[in-house]
């Protein structure tokens, strides 16, 4: 740890770089330590082979964790079998990659397999303080936990196997303080979609974000991973929130490992982990809790978004650089400006992904469809996020809910939050989904997709269209 920072405040992000920094390279970049390396089977094939041609071994095998996630079938077959001769490759060879090597693997019929962001944080495998990085950029996950959690790409991952370590430009600090409450019917999601729209899809680029506020304090851990996984939809490189009593709390019970004298030590370590009084950040929004609205997007990029009480906005209202892109989106999305959200008629509804797949997000959309049925016309799915989540939905009854009004209930897996699977809409179909990112053709060619919450994707499901949750709560419809 460089000496002359020790008595500067710093904030969180600062400290926990600072204390992973194996050596300073230059005045941006650190050879910076990682505590956990999860891997999936699509961005570690061309690592496992660069590291073989070298003839180079995994350095560290039980600090490095598989998944294998996004290419998987989630149909409900007792076993599952990956038809596609290319997805089925990168599976077997993830495998056999892994049991050369050592390292654990979730791997495609395994019980507890998963979504790498769903699995690791309920194994314990996520705890404050640590360094995690993945090929996957929804890696911000994990700052929910006081870890700085990030996305690298395919050549960092051999780098990682082969050091434990990895070449890092360092980011500036931004916080963003939301007080106050969320209103009834508003969720994380509503949250997160709604400072995206403030800021921008770029409004982040460059920064390590930092969450704090008394909004931030009232929301669940699992709402706290919504907000942090989806960060990285802001351009950010990484999300944080300092870790609380209900933090070290959900910490403590997935990790039964850590108890007497280590319990101490960890618990006395991770007091630490908060930004100092006075650190200075480089950019700093705040925002009012109470008057988020449950918001939804209209367009082709996470910050097309309004709330639902409001039109999708004119190109015309907007600079050069956003109307071509606005006059784009709604293009792809048959939407027209002016005009409200609200009433759109879908045509699928998707219950899933890293983002919003956890038991707390399945209780969520049950509440809204217990008793009532998928509207005609529309297909419905749930694909929760680890098998883990699977069993405890099945036994808190959850699944039968979803089945009786007439959802598919499938099995865990990235599923149609990207679409390189075989959940795959077709051109043109309209879905309200609960993943993280509306891009032109991500959940299949043509199809269009609409971010929100999962109280808000339920009631589009058994409505039939773009449906404010919070008048069916207050008419019990």
């Amino acid at each position: 740890m460089p000496h002359e920072k020790t008595n500067t405040p710093r904030t969180l992000y600062q400290k926990l770089v600072d204390s992973h920094t194996v050596r300073r390279l230059d005045e941006d970049n650190v050879l910076l330590y990682c505590d956990l390396h999860l891997m999936n089977e699509y961005t570690s094939p061309q690592a496992f082979a660069g590291l073989h041609e070298e003839n180079r071994k995994v350095a560290a095998p039980g600090q490095n964790v598989a998944v294998v996630s996004h290419i998987i079938p989630t149909d409900a077959s007792p076993i599952r079998v990956i038809h596609d001769a290319a997805s089925a490759l990168q599976a077997s060879n993830l495998a056999r990659n892994c049991s050369f090597h050592g390292i654990p693997l979730f791997d495609t019929n395994d019980a507890m397999q998963g979504i790498e962001h769903v699995v690791a944080p309920e194994h314990g495998m996520i705890r404050p303080g640590m360094v995690v990085i993945c090929g996957d950029s929804h890696t911000t996950t994990y700052g929910a936990l006081g870890a700085l959690g990030f996305g690298i790409g395919t050549s960092e991952v051999e780098h990682v196997l082969a050091t434990q370590t990895l070449v890092y430009r360092t980011a500036k600090d931004m916080r963003i303080r939301v007080d106050g409450a969320l209103p009834t019917g508003t969720t994380s999601k509503d949250l997160i979609l709604m400072i995206i729209g403030q800021i921008g899809a770029q409004g982040a680029r460059g920064f390590v974000v930092e969450f704090c506020g008394s909004a931030i304090e009232q929301l669940s851990v699992e709402a706290r991973f919504t907000l942090c996984n989806m960060a990285v939809e802001a351009g950010a490189r990484g999300a944080l929130i300092a870790p609380d009593q209900l933090a070290l709390q959900y910490v403590l019970a997935k990790c039964p490992d850590i108890t007497g004298p280590v319990q101490e030590a960890a618990l006395h370590a991770w007091a630490m982990l908060r930004s100092d009084p006075g650190s200075r950040f480089d950019v700093e929004h705040a925002f009012d809790a109470s008057l988020v609205e449950p918001h939804v997007t209209w367009g082709t990029s996470p910050d097309q978004v309004v709330p639902i009480s409001g039109l999708i906005p004119s190109p015309e209202s907007l600079n050069s650089e956003m109307r071509r892109s606005a006059e784009q989106a709604l293009r792809y999305t048959a939407l027209q400006p002016g005009t409200p959200l609200i009433g759109t008629p879908i045509e699928h509804v998707f219950i899933g992904s890293c983002t919003n797949a956890r038991i707390e997000d399945l209780r969520a959309a049950a509440s809204i469809v217990a008793g009532k049925h998928v509207a005609r016309g529309v297909r419905a799915m749930v694909v929760p996020g680890s098998g883990a989540v699977k069993s405890q939905a099945e036994a808190e009854g959850l699944a039968q809910i979803f089945v009786d009004a007439g959802f598919e209930w499938r099995k865990p897996g990235c599923s149609m939050c990207l679409a390189m699977n075989n959940d795959v809409l077709l051109d043109g179909i309209r879905c309200a989904s609960t993943t993280n990112r509306n891009f032109e053709g991500r959940q299949g060619r043509g199809a269009i997709t609409h971010l929100m919450s999962p109280a808000m994707a339920a009631a589009a499901a058994v409505t039939g269209k773009i449906t404010d949750v919070r008048t069916m709560e207050h008419s019990h419809v």
